[in-house]
């Protein structure tokens, strides 16, 4: 069968209109919308299993007092206001961008409006030179009549240009107007985004005081809670018992069988170097030798060395970094848990899929929240040093099925 290229054009024309429609279809369908709640309800159940793994890990320490616990309201709300801030240079740079892009339109106006004058100028001084009492003189001067049907054609050409001119001058004002009241309203919304980070910016630096008045009365209890061994291994089974029940959450979720009991590895630290994924398959298990660390820095603390305080092991890396760095994700993933925790200060851990997690400690501010899907590479957090923590710099872990492993011999050269 032979198609002619109108006939290529026409069937192409109809599997367009067909897709489209195929697509507003699914869209509208109750099977995309089944899914988008079935997702709202995967996000609740996440949230309310962190809220109760939260009360389960603290639920054991009720009789004891930890200074870091004194810094948790205000580190938070550090947190909090500082992702604020963070979505708002974000919305500022993008108002920018669209206040750039009209001005660029509103000159492009310009040399139309100035081009179509020209033009209609030119075509005014024509016509004034032929006007139509010239026509009129024509058409009784006994002239050829064809010679004179065409110079009818081409004054009324002239004017129908002259109009056509004309509306185009005036489409391109109620342009300009469009445009002008646009950017009029990004400067108000430029102008609000800005008074709110003088605001946010602000209550920042009176909560950064706040926790510097709070960390010079306790500074005695923290350096003491840091000594303690017991106080370091709580921490320990703390993240691990968090982690452990994300881990169930995630392998209820993929209908995966979960033991339901903590690895052996996790339960002392002597033989904690001798876990490793092997060779398992998918798209995190692919970086291997690859992987980037998070933050750029000083590896401080090395997984499997014991600590110089308090004499426990590492279970990941402590990275020295400067505050405020950015913290980039290793690897794609699911925001799983993005909160506070007791000797992690606010810690975020990423899901990736195929039983891998990625567990950021002592951060000054968490820019993701739980639900949220992040791309590899993607600031996630700020350097800091809360939940107690002497340094500035980044506690870093990797996970697989719950134990952690060394990412050192993850990491590319």
């Amino acid at each position: 069968m032979i198609f002619y290229h109108g006939d290529t054009a026409k069937i192409f024309a109809a599997f367009r209109c067909v897709t489209v429609l195929a697509v507003a279809i699914f869209f509208a369908s109750p099977l995309f919308a089944a899914n988008v709640e079935a997702k709202k309800g995967e996000l609740k159940d996440l949230k309310s299993r962190i809220k109760v793994l939260r009360r389960d890990v603290a639920s054991a320490e009720k009789s004891k007092t930890y200074a870091a616990d004194q810094l948790r309201e205000t580190e938070s709300a550090i947190s909090n206001t500082s992702r604020r801030l963070h979505q708002l240079r974000a919305e500022n740079a993008e108002a920018r961008k669209q206040l750039a892009r009209l001005d660029i339109q509103r000159k492009h106006l310009d040399q139309q409006t100035s081009a179509q004058q020209s033009q209609l100028a030119q075509l005014l001084n024509h016509q004034l030179a032929s006007n139509d009492s010239e026509a009129l003189k024509i058409l009784l001067s006994g002239r050829d009549p064809n010679q004179s049907a065409r110079d009818r054609y081409f004054l009324t050409q002239l004017s129908r240009a002259k109009a056509d001119l004309l509306q185009q001058l005036r489409d391109i004002a109620a342009e300009k107007k469009a445009l002008a009241d646009e950017a009029k309203e990004r400067q108000a919304r430029l102008a609000q985004i800005e008074s709110q980070q003088k605001e946010d910016r602000e209550e920042l630096l009176a909560r950064k005081k706040q926790r510097l008045a709070t960390l010079a009365k306790i500074s005695e209890r923290l350096k003491t809670q840091r000594r303690e061994i017991n106080a370091l291994k709580r921490d320990e089974q703390r993240l691990t018992k968090l982690i452990s029940g994300l881990s169930r959450r995630t392998a209820k979720s993929k209908n995966r069988p979960s033991s339901g009991s903590e690895p052996a590895t996790m339960a002392g630290s002597s033989n904690i170097k001798s876990y490793d994924p092997g060779q398992v398959g998918g798209a995190f298990a692919a970086l291997r030798g690859k992987l980037s660390l998070p933050v750029k820095g000083q590896v401080a603390g090395r997984f499997g060395h014991i600590r110089e305080k308090g004499g426990a092991t590492w279970r990941g890396l402590f990275i020295r970094a400067a505050e405020g760095a950015e913290v980039r994700a290793v690897a794609s993933g699911a925001v799983v848990f993005s909160d506070w925790l007791r000797g992690f200060g606010n810690l975020l851990v990423i899901d990736h899929g195929d039983d891998f997690l990625s567990v950021y400690g002592n951060n000054e501010s968490l820019l993701a929240a739980v639900g949220e899907t992040v791309k590899s590479g993607e600031p996630i957090a700020t350097v800091g040093n809360t939940g107690g923590n002497p340094d500035s710099g980044l506690y870093f872990e990797l996970r697989h099925r719950g134990q952690p492993f060394d990412p050192l011999k993850w990491a590319g050269g």
